[in-house]
């Protein structure tokens, strides 16, 4: 979207988050407000605006977990993945899926059939991210406002109706409609073409979770993908603006004001820097910071700041980078994360295919960053990153998908997917000891939802994997 489009909307905006913003399930009050009267617009403004929002919530839960950040103070519960409960983000999600299901019953009486796609292509979306978080969920007593005690559905039934409402998200979008997206769409502007292109995208990214479960297809993934991205210009992203800033820029605005965030791993610092691997990756100076000596040194997770007290002795996320501009977008999905889903599906079957696709992902990401073409021909013909069909591997992928997917939730994913096993990745410094020595593999659920709901809350634990994490 035109960032003057986006400006004229800021009223708008700020109207529907005060006004149209539904209750979650966890309300059955009448409310003079309920968006049930909200125009099918104003319910899509808020929609895709908090549903980029939604990426970023997850993405600064997780981002310690696969050592992108690193938080200054020792033993923080952020890098020893201890239990915390995460009532705002499961609120967060639950508000967003609640004006979707307005939103969509509303699209589907008026006839607005690319209204009603879009909507459950963006149910697909924030239903998925909470399932990868938090496995099993309420869903289908959720949102008619008859019970404050929903059943929990199984992880695994919910992932078959996030492909329900792709699919249905896709036909839509393929059919007549009596009224179509604008303005009020703050990821494509309307575009209906890009829209059932991020739909394919999205089914591609839940089916690769699946990868090693019975019925899961490697071809039926590439041909999926087939529908989906062509470009960086089909990107889903929302961009922000003066007068609502991105979130990872205030978290940078913040640190500078010594609110302290942001702070930059060592596991990625020396990822890219050239210790963990031969080739200096040149993205780093385009993601974090350097320090007060203009060099790059990350914090070791679980230990803090240790014998660097003073902010300019670490790297952090700073103002003014790709990532981190007032104007800058949150990326929902993206050309480069496709390109590593190919690689990856067409690795067994298809080993040329899934190289070129690996080479093109890397490529993709640095256009995005706009690396300079000869720093960027220097790094894809290195002798560790350009290899060679015969010599590539899937760790390859998984680490390049990793640099490309810098604070996107969807990198915890591949990285329980993998089992952690990025080269030199290793355990934090005061680990939770209920881990006994492992990772993390999944949110806790919030206290809030012990409180209220909690003859249906699972009993788990951090070690209990989502039903797609096999052993």
């Amino acid at each position: 979207m035109k960032l003057s489009n986006i400006i004229t909307k800021i009223g708008s905006v700020i109207l529907v988050l005060m006004t149209f913003s539904c209750d979650s399930y966890l309300d059955v009050n009448e409310n003079p407000n309920n968006p049930e009267d909200a125009p099918i617009s104003g319910l899509m403004i808020n929609s895709t605006y908090e549903s980029a929002n939604n990426v970023y919530r997850i993405g600064d839960i997780t981002s310690n977990y696969v050592q992108y950040l690193a938080s200054p103070n020792p033993a923080s519960a952020s890098d020893t993945m201890e239990p915390v409960s995460n009532n705002n983000t499961w609120f967060s999600l639950y508000n967003v899926m609640t004006d979707l299901v307005v939103l969509i019953d509303k699209a589907q009486e008026q006839g607005a059939a690319h209204y009603q796609g879009a909507a459950q292509i963006l149910m697909a979306l924030n239903l998925s991210m909470g399932v990868d978080v938090f496995g099993d969920m309420p869903f289908s007593e959720s949102f008619n406002f008859e019970t404050v005690t929903p059943k929990y559905d199984a992880d695994e039934e919910l992932y078959g109706v996030v492909m329900n409402y792709l699919d249905a998200g896709i036909t839509n979008l393929q059919g007549e409609t009596t009224a179509s997206l604008g303005d009020d769409d703050f990821i494509y502007s309307g575009d209906v073409a890009q829209w059932i292109a991020f739909g394919n995208m999205l089914k591609a990214r839940t089916m690769i979770h699946m990868k090693g479960l019975t019925g899961y297809s490697d071809a039926a993934v590439l041909e999926v993908l087939d529908k989906a991205f062509q470009s960086n210009d089909e990107n889903a992203q929302v961009s922000f603006f003066e007068q609502s800033i991105n979130p990872w820029a205030d978290v940078a605005r913040d640190n500078a004001d010594l609110l302290l965030g942001g702070w930059v791993s060592e596991q990625f610092i020396q990822a890219l820097d050239g210790t963990s691997f031969e080739s200096v990756d040149p993205r780093l100076k385009l993601m974090v910071g350097t320090t007060d000596d203009d060099a790059f040194v990350g914090t070791v997770n679980g230990s803090g700041r240790g014998n660097a007290p003073e902010q300019g002795a670490r790297s952090t996320l700073v103002e003014g980078q790709y990532y981190t501009s007032i104007t800058s977008p949150i990326l929902i999905g993206t050309y480069s994360e496709q390109k590593f889903i190919e690689a990856e599906a067409a690795f067994e079957t298809d080993k040329p295919r899934s190289y070129q696709a690996y080479l093109d992902g890397i490529k993709a990401h640095m256009e995005m960053l706009e690396v300079p073409q000869v720093e960027m021909d220097a790094y894809l013909t290195s002798p560790s990153v350009g290899i060679g069909e015969s010599a590539f591997t899937v760790d390859d992928i998984f680490k390049e998908k990793w640099v490309a997917l810098f604070l996107h939730p969807e990198s915890w994913n591949d990285a329980r997917r993998f089992d952690y096993q990025y080269k030199d990745m290793t355990l934090p410094a005061n680990l939770n000891p209920d881990l006994s020595g492992q990772f993390i593999r999944r949110l806790s659920y919030p206290d809030s939802e012990v409180s209220r709901n909690g003859n249906n809350v699972p009993t788990v634990t951090l070690l209990d994997r989502i039903f797609w994490d096999v052993e």
